[in-house]
């Protein structure tokens, strides 16, 4: 569980945005799953990125409070244009209103409504919540991780099974000491949701394949953190958020031991 510095919000700010935010993701999980299967209105943002009204209206509907309540923080959302007044924020709202949209569209399970409050640029409060699948995850920092409002933990120990680890599969393979087929995990669309699952022991271990984005990490960072595991890129450096430059490399999230493990493997076999 992370320690509290001696920079750390006061207490009863940290309970009461707390209570918003929980509130709130539920609230927008609650209108993506309305609009879940339903005939959207999609249409392609960049070179290949998928995005439909239900993004629009859930993540309308996630600046619309948590910028009425707090409207002394900053804002950065996958589908807001960037303000860089966020920049000289104490605390940021860092938000995905639909991770895994593809997936979403397709009618699959594994999306999820993903916030973060980032503080100096650490997440100190985060909530993901997938409504197909029921899990809500929570996390304060130095109070632990909840699922469902019951403390969850990463799992223990050293040891790779693959069928544990997710993320793209030339990554994971990097990880074999010997020639041969590996079984891996089946793939999890939703990075957000992929990540967390390592903050309960559904997973071992869990990458993030490079290009992802400060919506996609900040929540899911605190919520594996707070759960006794790290998340960090492969040379075991920290990631910060709410900077200029919101984009990261190739990361990795597990529990202590296993992610010492894995740094340490990639440091030996650095990525060409």
């Amino acid at each position: 569980m992370a320690d509290a510095d001696a920079h750390s919000l006061d207490e009863t700010i940290l309970t009461r945005d707390a209570a918003l935010l929980k509130d709130t993701v539920r609230e927008a999980g609650a209108l993506a799953q309305s609009m879940f299967g339903t005939e959207l209105k999609k249409w392609i943002k960049g070179a290949s990125s998928p995005v439909s009204e239900a993004d629009i209206a859930v993540n309308d509907l996630l600046e619309v409070r948590l910028r009425a309540a707090r409207p002394d923080y900053g804002w950065l959302s996958e589908e807001s244009a960037d303000d860089e007044a966020r920049l000289s924020r104490r605390l940021t709202w860092v938000v995905d209103p639909i991770d895994g949209t593809r997936n979403y569209l397709n009618g699959h399970d594994d999306w999820c409504v993903s916030v973060a409050l980032v503080e100096h640029g650490s997440p100190v409060l985060a909530a993901v919540f997938a409504p197909t699948s029921g899990e809500f995850f929570f996390a304060a920092r130095g109070q632990g991780t909840l699922l469902n409002d019951k403390p969850v933990r990463a799992a223990g120990g050293s040891t790779l099974d693959f069928t544990r680890v997710a993320g793209p599969k030339p990554l994971v393979e990097r990880l074999k000491l010997s020639p041969g087929e590996i079984k891996l995990h089946p793939r999890i669309g939703s990075l957000a949701l992929r990540l967390c699952r390592v903050a309960h022991g559904a997973l071992d271990a869990a990458f993030a394949g490079g290009n992802s984005h400060d919506w996609d990490l900040a929540a899911a960072d605190l919520i594996v953190q707070e759960a006794d595991g790290r998340m960090s890129d492969l040379s075991g450096e920290s990631i910060l958020y709410n900077r200029r430059e919101v984009a990261h490399g190739v990361l990795v999230a597990a529990g202590r031991d296993r992610h010492a493990g894995i740094v340490a493997h990639f440091r030996d076999r650095p990525l060409a």
